[in-house]
């Protein structure tokens, strides 16, 4: 009966896996990612395969990538070389707007000690609302490795699914009138030197207040002074192309190898989906509230639409809110205002990542 049981857990993980596959090929939810860690998935399940056993090459990936924090930080590196901080540097005040879309992630923590989760836990499952895979992967290596599986595919998910979240979240907790307002664009002037300056001072100041985060933040302004500094394109398009794709590959299918039936298929696995969704919610909620009260401390000059894109789900959330802005009005463009926001976002939730990694062992010993 065990044996019978094993098996039949095996073959609803395999067919999770091939959802996920079906999910990135017709409907364009993340192939990058979703892919790799579907295939994993079937990988891992198949019976007497073996492949997480010791000796099995995706333990090798797990203990030297995922363990050792390897391939999070890796991914870093090449998303910073990919992101342009110039909307940012623009209109910098849209960081005001990107902290309480955070907020989710400490609600979710809380209510995930409240279900009974160890404070570990909580810190892994609470850190999904950062809503960048990366980094909740990083946290719960170090704090709730059993938890990886459930935890990254639930992140990945929901990035995946931005866009099905974020309209009827906006729709609901705006106005029409809020969601017509139109914002002045004006090519803010910056010196050049920002640009080189920017990546240190971030990793200086974070390191000083949050020192546990400094691989994180480190990595993705390491990657961004690569492309900033313009003296090593080279290493700039390795990190934005050849070593981003072989990360990407190497953690997506070595987190699709933790999905395994007997350590997936269980109560706990269900709540934290429930709980990543909670803090998806919550994030999106925040950041429109937030953005909502600026639009009326301004006198309407400020698109609420912009508070959705304060998270790291980069750049789908900015693209999101502009395709709903257009939809109301198609003269109305806020595409660089919520690019800016979610640039901005993406900085935030490494912030976030790197206080929940400095607080846990201070409050909680770990």
């Amino acid at each position: 009966m065990d044996l019978l049981t094993t098996y039949v857990g095996n073959f609803i993980m395999i067919a999770v896996g091939a959802l996920l596959i079906y999910l990135a090929i017709k409907k364009g939810y993340e192939p990058l990612l979703l892919v790799p860690i579907g295939f994993g998935a079937i990988l891992v399940n198949i019976p007497y395969g073996e492949l997480m056993e010791v000796g099995g090459f995706l333990r090798y990936l797990y203990d030297y990538g995922i363990l050792t924090e390897l391939l999070p930080i890796l991914v870093f590196i090449g998303i910073g070389a990919m992101i342009d901080f110039g909307p940012l540097f623009e209109r910098p005040w849209v960081l005001l707007i990107t902290i309480p879309a955070h907020l989710g992630i400490p609600l979710t923590m809380l209510l995930a000690l409240s279900l009974g989760f160890g404070p570990g836990e909580a810190a892994s499952i609470g850190i999904i609302g950062a809503m960048d895979g990366p980094t909740a992967i990083y946290v719960t290596s170090k704090y709730a490795p059993d938890l990886l599986g459930p935890v990254a595919v639930s992140a990945y998910a929901y990035i995946s699914m931005v866009p099905i979240l974020q309209v009827p979240a906006s729709k609901l907790l705006l106005s029409r009138k809020e969601r017509l307002t139109r914002m002045e664009y004006k090519e803010g002037v910056y010196p050049r030197t920002l640009k080189i300056v920017f990546p240190i001072l971030v990793t200086v100041i974070i390191g000083i207040i949050a020192p546990k985060g400094i691989p994180l933040i480190g990595a993705l302004m390491f990657g961004n002074f690569l492309k900033e500094c313009g003296v090593v394109e080279r290493l700039s398009r390795a990190a934005q192309n050849e070593l981003s794709n072989v990360v990407t590959l190497l953690l997506g299918i070595t987190i699709g190898g933790t999905m395994i039936a007997e350590k997936f298929i269980n109560i706990a696995t269900l709540i934290v989906f429930a709980l990543g969704l909670f803090a998806f919610f919550a994030d999106l909620a925040c950041g429109l509230l937030a953005a909502k009260l600026a639009y009326y401390l301004t006198g309407g000059k400020i698109n609420p639409l912009i508070g959705a894109t304060g998270i790291s789900a980069f750049p789908m959330a900015a693209r999101t809110a502009h395709l709903i802005a257009r939809q109301e009005d198609p003269d109305n463009w806020i595409l660089m205002h919520a690019i800016a926001a979610n640039t901005g976002g993406q900085i935030t939730s490494v912030i976030a990542g790197a206080i929940v990694l400095s607080l846990l062992p201070i409050h909680f010993g770990l």
